[in-house]
């Protein structure tokens, strides 16, 4: 009799690792990507961006036209941007703590605007401010500013 419980127990586990590994994965890119449309054009909501973030205090330092190399390799694709984003204050409370700057491969901000084949425009970012609650400590404190400050960027684009 406890046999058979021992084995249900251990069964009803595995079942219940395998559940939740099925869950993770298929949920996962949701989860860690978040998308918006834009109402305005790909040129209009890259400089929308690239304004708002400033007027809130944050730099641009770059803003890469991934389809530009590729176009010129001979491939035919829509256009993507990707907007980095520099809030020195930040930046700084990273780089000073050397336990955070384990998150320095994700610095600068990054925002992505991208055309779609049916002529949509995407605004894509990573999930931040879930990631932030994993790391803890510095990184999640300022990651957790950082998501809140880009957001309200966001907001100001996508909600004109």
């Amino acid at each position: 009799m406890t046999a058979r419980i021992s084995l249900a127990a251990v069964g009803g586990f595995i079942l219940g690792i395998i559940v939740m590994s099925l869950i993770t994965f298929t949920g996962a890119p949701e989860l860690m990507v978040i998308e918006d449309e834009s109402r305005h054009s790909f040129d209009e909501t890259i400089e929308l961006v690239e304004n708002k973030a400033e007027e809130k205090g944050w730099e641009v330092p770059n803003v890469h036209m991934l389809h530009e190399p590729v176009r010129a390799e001979g491939y035919d694709v829509q256009r993507v941007a990707v907007i980095e984003l520099c809030q020195p204050h930040h930046a700084a409370e990273i780089l000073a703590d050397d336990r955070a700057k384990v998150v320095t491969s994700m610095m600068p901000c990054r925002i992505s605007v991208y055309e779609t084949e049916d002529d949509r425009v995407i605004v894509s970012r990573m999930n931040t401010r879930m990631m932030a609650e994993m790391f803890g400590g510095t990184v999640a404190e300022v990651m957790s500013a950082a998501t809140e400050e880009v957001e309200a960027v966001l907001a100001a684009v996508l909600g004109d």
